[in-house]
């Protein structure tokens, strides 16, 4: 609440800030004060259709206003006709429409007044228009010749503007109108010169009052045009401006308005209107002219466009003129208003008036609505000001200055309030604000005071001054603190006081944590189609928790809260996901955060990449034989620069349709100076690249056709190929289409033997190989291809050595020999054949062996050959896998392309002995708890004589853990079975057997097993076989409570295989035990 000021209390304030302020803002309602027009009408039309018209006139003032009112210039009594209606404290009035209203119509003028002054409104113009009528008469037809020139009147009724006039027929048919026949700006239809066809009796004119929602039709008029017995041609003449006017006229304008000067002339032929300004330059080059030439128009006239203008009206008869002096008029407009105020008692008062119109305006000054006479008024007056020195209470008054001239009045009024009054504090007394950290913070103190008050503010207790560098004190005497800090939260007062008296208030701030917002990724960059995901992070005080909002704009228009496109662009709260990214997704993301204090806000620029998109404008230029410029213009690159652009091209006849690439273009550039191929009828198209990939591409260039040439290249990888001895093929790769620069190409082949003194052998040929036949076995010749078309031949051709047709060797070689490496492997050497029994390209030799016996058995054996290739020039080779302690044959031939010649004399060799291979199997006949029997099979192949066996055993355990190699050596070669003793019980044991020969021992059979536990009752057996056919066996005459293994295996001793095997025990009287697995 306000309070007042008494001398005790709070005694620390802004010394330096001391503001004198007489009426801050508004002088409120609740001091005494002038009247004060605040709503009037303007000019108003009372439309017939209408129900009522209301005049509108309100004024605030203290004491409230009374109101009354003139009528052009004469008081005008509200309540002197009852179709008037008014209101309480209220100056407007409403006029009910009953009917004949047209007494209503005049210049209307408010006044508000009470005890201190009156104020004035500006006229308001009423006017009640009549319904425009056109007046009955009969309208005599018109007769005239062929080429007379004709005026039809339309003089349309008064009205209300604007006014649409139309020439039509009976049918509501526009007449046509051109340089021949015209409506005048009136509304009057000219014939410049009359023909026939103009005949017609319903030509009528309509007169449109849009705003009076009227539309009036004057009588119809008749033309009749008679033919005429000579042809009336004449020079132009005038009809507006008639030819009364003289030869100038004077045209005034309003600034700002519109200027029409109008020209229509008669004449035969039809006159031509032509227009110039004398003085000076017309407004625009060409002007802007209507009807056919013959209305000038100035849209928004300036002084600039004051001057003589001409029209000319000319035909070939002769010409007429007409000057007009256009002068530019303007109503009246303020320079200087008087301003009116709050003044205290004795100071001194000034107010102007100046105003500029042309005519220039006359000044008249009103006190309360009243003209001021000099002789009693007892300050200075003139015509543009009026001055008054020590201002009294009673000098409160309205002052009105009005400024006329012909083209309109304007009103100005000052009020001047001379009060004497302690200040008012209009602020409500403990105010809490807030605001964030950095933010400015305006305490207010609105205060009308009179004479003017000294106002100083506080904070707290403290008895430091306020710096000066963060507060500062506004002309309202509002207190804004500068980039605030949490230490500025206090309570503040606000002083001010006058020699009237004083007046204080409180007020109360807070200062909060500024919100704060990071936008990741910062600038991302994204591929077209793929996704992105923005995300905003905010901090804001947690005292602004229920106001806090995050919303999203791309380029500073809101996005949406629910989803768009389809889903395609989601916003979740602090999230923004993209997906399938366009290129119109590109642009500034940000990410504002609000609350009840502040703003923060974020921004991410998002990049769009895609490939560019296709060059443009393929242009060719600098046409050459075999080369032409291409250039281009390259699309819009999509945030990744082209790096290199592709040119292709396409011929259209041997490859339609099949674009390849010519050239590449490093960087930016967009043209090329491409090298060509003769005889070859191009189009071109680029392709741009950049880091993500290529652009379609672009639009195909015009065709641009090479002239042939002689080939620039002969044929190359020139060979020989030949299926038979005496023949020889010559191929070679031929030239591509794009190589054969001109019709007819052939290729010219010649061939001799080399070494041999003769003449080249030729041959013309069209495809790319020739045969030639009986010539002699693989003897070398020279030989040459070029090129040949219709234009010329290509270059010398380079010589290629070639053979002709290999056949297979005609001897075999000599000197074999066999070195024996070992039990497998043996060196086989021979002597190469003499190259000229080769008859061919040496490929290499063959070398083939094959077993005759086992020297362990005797045993022949069918023969079964083998081979090894040996490639190249070379006298040995190496022969693995051999069977040990056999016989072998092995022969020795060479090879060409064409075959093997023939083979060598057979030699014989033995391979030593070797060591067995791997027994068959290691099985465990029967075991006890510190022995066990083994049997094994014999090996596969002994590879020699049998000198015996070694027998191996180790301890083992289920973490794999071995102990140490027991050797049992069985010197026994017949022995297939070992019983061994001096086991230790209940132990796992791995057991190895190796069959051995002179050569040493082979692989082992390998069987793990395990002893019985220590006094187990029984030892192992084996049972009886059993017949494969029944699922179960039953075995009888077993002791109850008794283990027993159980093994199933073949019925073959020798090859044993254990297919089951488990330890069971015999049911005891009335118990039963599990079987554990062994």
């Amino acid at each position: 609440m306000e309070m007042l000021l008494s001398t005790k209390g709070i005694t620390i304030c802004l010394f330096f800030f001391v503001l004198s302020l007489a009426a801050a803002i508004e002088i409120p309602l609740s001091v005494s004060q002038l009247p004060t027009i605040t709503e009037q009408s303007h000019t108003q039309v009372a439309y017939p259709f209408d129900e009522d018209f209301t005049i509108k006139c309100e004024a605030r003032g203290n004491p409230q206003p009374t109101f009354n009112w003139t009528k052009d210039g004469k008081p005008f009594d509200l309540s002197s006709d009852p179709r008037i209606v008014t209101s309480n404290n209220s100056g407007t009035f409403v006029i009910q429409n009953r009917g004949i209203i047209n007494n209503f119509q005049g210049k209307y003028r408010c006044f508000a007044s009470n005890v201190l002054g009156t104020a004035m409104s500006e006229e308001i113009e009423l006017i009640v228009p009549s319904v425009p009528k056109f007046p009955k008469e009969k309208i005599e037809p018109l007769d005239v010749e062929h080429g007379d020139s004709v005026i039809l009147h339309c003089n349309p009724p008064k009205g209300i503007p604007p006014l649409h006039i139309y020439w039509m027929n009976i049918d509501l048919q526009h007449i046509p109108q051109d340089e021949r026949v015209s409506m005048s700006l009136k509304g009057d239809l000219y014939f410049a010169n009359v023909e026939e066809s103009d005949s017609r009796s319903d030509y009528c004119c309509f007169a449109a009052f849009p705003r009076l929602r009227t539309i009036v039709q004057k009588m119809p008029m008749t033309l009749k045009v008679s033919r005429s017995n000579f042809i009336k041609e004449r020079k132009p003449k005038l009809l507006i401006p008639p030819e009364s006017a003289g030869s100038s006229s004077s045209v005034t304008v309003i600034k700002g308005g519109v200027l029409l000067l109008e020209c229509i002339a008669e004449g035969l032929p039809t006159p031509h209107l032509s227009w110039v300004k004398v003085t000076g330059n017309m407004p625009k080059d060409e002007p802007e002219t209507e009807n056919f030439g013959k209305t000038l128009k100035i849209e928004q006239v300036t002084a600039a466009d004051e001057g003589t203008y001409q029209c000319t009206a000319s035909n070939p008869m002769g010409r007429a003129r007409h000057e007009f002096h256009v002068h530019v008029e303007e109503p009246p407009q303020w320079l200087k208003k008087p301003e009116g105020g709050v003044y205290s008692v004795g100071t001194n008062l000034v107010l102007l008036c100046e105003a500029i119109g042309n005519p220039e305006p006359s000044i008249q000054w009103k006190l309360n609505g009243m003209p001021i006479d000099g002789r009693t008024f007892r300050g200075r007056i003139s015509t543009r000001e009026i001055s008054l020195t020590n201002l009294q209470l009673q000098d409160s008054a309205v002052f009105q200055c009005e400024a006329t001239n012909k083209h309109g009045t304007i009103l100005a009024s000052a009020n001047v309030n001379v009060l004497n009054i302690a200040p008012l504090i209009l602020t409500p007394d403990g105010e809490n604000y807030a605001t964030v950290v950095g933010y400015s913070a305006f305490l207010h103190c609105d205060i009308f005071a009179s004479p003017a008050a000294d106002v100083r503010w506080t904070k707290d207790d403290s008895i430091e001054p306020l710096s000066t560098f963060r507060y500062e004190l506004n002309k309202n005497g509002t207190l804004e603190i500068r980039d605030t800090r949490k230490e500025d939260s206090g309570s503040y007062a606000c002083w001010a006081a006058n020699s009237v008296g004083k007046r204080a208030i409180t007020a109360n701030l807070d200062i909060r944590d500024a919100t704060k917002v990071v936008v990741t990724p910062k600038n991302p960059r994204v591929l077209k189609s793929h996704s992105i995901l923005l995300k905003c992070q905010a901090e804001y005080d947690p005292h602004l928790k229920h106001s806090f909002k995050l919303s999203w704009r791309k380029d500073g228009d809101e996005l949406p809260v629910n989803s768009t496109e389809g889903g395609r662009i989601i916003l979740d709260r602090d999230t923004l996901f993209i997906s399938s990214v366009l290129l119109e997704d590109q642009g500034v993301y940000r990410c504002v955060a609000r609350t009840a204090l502040d703003t923060a806000e974020a921004e991410a620029q998002l990049i769009v990449l895609d490939v560019p998109d296709p060059p443009e404008d393929l242009q060719l230029s600098e046409n050459q034989n075999r080369s032409v410029r291409l250039s281009w213009k390259a699309g819009a690159s999509h945030n990744s620069p082209v790096n290199e652009s592709i040119i292709e091209f396409e011929e259209n006849h041997w490859e339609p349709e099949m674009w390849q690439e010519l050239t590449r273009v490093p960087g930016n550039d967009t043209t090329a100076l491409l090298s060509l191929s003769p005889y070859v009828n191009y189009q071109f198209r680029v392709v741009s690249v950049n880091a993500v990939g290529r652009s379609q591409p672009s639009k195909p260039s015009l065709r641009y056709a090479t002239p042939p040439a002689a080939p620039d290249k002969n044929p190359e990888n020139i060979r020989v190929e030949a299926s038979e001895p005496n023949e020889m093929v010559m191929k070679w790769e031929p030239l591509k289409p794009m190589e054969r620069n001109g019709p007819g190409l052939e290729y010219k082949v010649s061939w001799r033997q080399r070494g041999v003194e003769t003449d080249w052998n030729e041959e013309l040929v069209k495809k790319h190989s020739l045969s030639v036949r009986n010539v002699p076995t693989f003897v070398p010749y020279e030989i040459k291809v070029q090129a040949v078309n219709n234009l010329g031949s290509g270059p010398e051709p380079n010589i290629t050595i070639g053979y002709s047709g290999e056949d297979v060797p005609d001897a075999a070689p000599l000197g074999v020999s066999v070195e024996v490496v070992n039990s497998t492997l043996v060196k086989v050497f021979w002597f190469g054949i003499p190259r000229d029994r080769v008859r061919g390209h040496l490929r290499g030799y063959k070398v083939s062996w094959w077993k005759t016996r086992s020297v362990l058995d005797g045993k022949r054996h069918h023969p079964e050959k083998h081979f090894l290739t040996f490639v190249g020039d070379r006298n040995y080779g190496m022969i693995p896998g051999l069977e040990p302690f056999s016989e072998f044959r092995l022969t020795v031939s060479a090879f060409t392309s064409r075959g093997d010649g023939p083979e060598s004399s057979p030699v014989v060799f033995e391979t030593p002995e070797g060591v067995p291979e791997q027994p068959r199997f290691l099985r465990i006949l029967n075991f006890d708890k510190d022995s066990v029997t083994l049997s094994w099979g014999l090996p596969k192949k002994a590879n020699g004589h049998l000198t015996g066996y070694i027998l191996q055993y180790q301890i083992i355990n289920e973490t794999h853990e071995v102990g140490a190699v027991s050797n049992v050596s069985v010197a026994n070669r017949s022995a297939l079975s070992w019983h061994l003793a001096g086991l230790s019980p209940s132990t796992k044991y791995k057991f190895y057997i190796k069959a051995c020969t002179a050569k040493g021992c082979g692989k082992a059979a390998t069987e793990e097993g395990l002893t019985l536990a220590q006094g187990s009752k029984g030892s192992g057996r084996i049972s009886d076989a059993v017949k494969p056919t029944p699922k179960f066996q039953p075995s009888e005459a077993l002791e109850p409570g008794t283990e027993y293994t159980i093994r199933l295996v073949t019925k073959n001793w020798v090859d044993n295989n254990s297919i089951f095997e488990d330890v069971i025990e015999t049911r005891g009287r009335g118990e039963t035990r599990s079987p554990s697995r062994c």
